[in-house]
């Protein structure tokens, strides 16, 4: 078999296109999430602790980028730790992570479970068994 037609055989499997599926539908999730935060949760939260733009905060390395705004800071080369940045990808992480436990939960919810019907009959063991107990719980008293 050559290598052409394996790696057919492997790509066109349901599995691998189900991920493939999957991979691309999470790549424009997460570009929602992210969205979400930086432009509609973001903003409120900045305007209650004081106006602060969080996409800006930064703490300056270089003496170039003391004083500036973190975009002048950045066209001038400077050297600097984007804080606010992090900030705002840990709360994507935070929101999507919530989200995709959400609905695997739901998911789980809906598997179908079982008919709760009448128990199953005991074999023939445990019917033997019973009988061999209640015998001998007679017998002692």
């Amino acid at each position: 078999m050559s290598m052409m037609s394996e790696f057919k055989d492997f790509a066109m499997k349901g599995n691998v296109l189900d991920m493939a599926v999957g991979v691309i539908i999470g790549g424009a999730f997460g570009k929602i999430v992210s969205s979400v935060v930086s432009d509609i949760l973001m903003p409120p939260i900045g305007l209650l602790l004081g106006k602060v733009d969080f996409s800006s905060l930064f703490i300056p390395l270089s003496e170039e980028a003391q004083g500036k705004s973190l975009a002048a800071a950045k066209a001038a080369g400077a050297a600097t730790i984007n804080y606010g940045v992090f900030l705002q990808t840990v709360f994507d992480f935070v929101i999507l992570a919530f989200v995709i436990f959400m609905v695997i939960k739901q998911v789980n919810r809906l598997k179908r479970q079982p008919p709760a019907g009448p128990p199953p009959a005991p074999s023939k063991e445990e019917a033997l068994l019973t009988e061999i107990r209640d015998i001998l719980k007679e017998q002692r008293r």
